[in-house]
């Protein structure tokens, strides 16, 4: 296994310095159980063609973290800078390859070299590996699951096909691979878009214990329909999936993700609304850092 190798530039050491500053007046007291309290944020592509907004937005009705693309290592010392200036933390960052690529484990050392730097300690990724063989997929993988650890990230996969289509299949995947830093990204509203007769509260009681991070989305309950609205508006049991989470003591990254309804545009203002809406209902389920 390489060593890291840090980009010219800030340092990993300078950049969580920066950070630790910028957190610095998000910390709460102890008597409020902070440590126990899963951290909530929201997914800068919630906002659509108006992610700008978002970094004013979010701060104002008090998000302080955040779910985004792991930016381009030349983008790193900027991007660094933008959070701070707003109180902003990156808790999970979207990584993205096509596992059917021979040069997909090198593309993505290199994404997981940013989370290192940037202190982020999870990386989302959807498992995609087009025509390869799913065993081509598991295997690469398991060696980014390595990778990973040495650089103390935690990969988590989304709830998508083939290798996550519901609870079942994530924890098929979860044992094929069988390495602690490959686990699960469960998004609730894709149990109901991807399945038939199943549900967000049973799924994840099957497979909490492989759950790295959570995505809290709502949907219509339709297959494969386009009905992402917001959160507690739709058929999802979102009240239940936060009690499931309770009760097996998850303190994992949650994210909030709005994604809309297909032939419905709304504007800056509709879609300021629509998270801030999404942020109340969610706050009103349980406590979040």
């Amino acid at each position: 296994m390489g060593s890291i190798v840090e980009p010219v530039g800030m340092t990993r050491r300078g950049f969580v310095a920066g950070s630790a500053a910028a957190a610095a007046a998000l910390i709460v007291p102890a008597s409020a159980s902070s440590e126990t309290r899963p951290p909530l944020a929201c997914r800068l592509a919630s906002y659509g063609k108006f992610q700008e907004a978002a970094w004013e937005h979010l701060p104002a009705i008090g998000i302080h973290y955040l779910f985004l693309n792991v930016p381009d290592e030349r983008e790193v010392e900027s991007m660094h800078a933008r959070l701070v200036q707003h109180q902003l933390t990156p808790l999970v960052m979207r990584g993205a390859a096509d596992l059917s690529s021979l040069t997909s484990v090198q593309e993505l050392t290199l994404q997981l070299d940013t989370c290192h730097k940037m202190d982020v300690h999870y990386m989302f990724l959807s498992p995609k590996h087009g025509d390869a063989p799913k065993q081509a997929a598991i295997e690469r993988l398991r060696e980014l699951g390595d990778i990973a650890k040495a650089r103390a990230v935690t990969i988590t996969l989304e709830t998508h096909r083939d290798l996550g289509t519901n609870a079942d299949v994530h924890r098929e995947t979860m044992q094929a691979i069988g390495h602690p830093s490959i686990r699960v990204n469960f998004d609730t509203g894709n149990i109901t878009f991807y399945n038939h007769d199943r549900n967000a509260v049973d799924e994840l009681k099957k497979i909490i214990d492989y759950v790295g991070t959570v995505e809290l989305k709502d949907h219509n309950g339709g297959y494969e329909s386009w009905e992402f609205p917001p959160l507690g508006t739709g058929k999802v049991d979102l009240k239940g999936v936060v009690q499931v989470m309770r009760q097996h003591a998850y303190t994992g990254p949650v994210t909030l993700e709005f994604e809309g309804v297909k032939g419905v545009e709304l504007d800056e203002e509709g879609t300021k609304k629509a998270i801030e809406d999404s942020i109340k209902y969610i706050q009103s389920l349980g406590s979040f850092a």
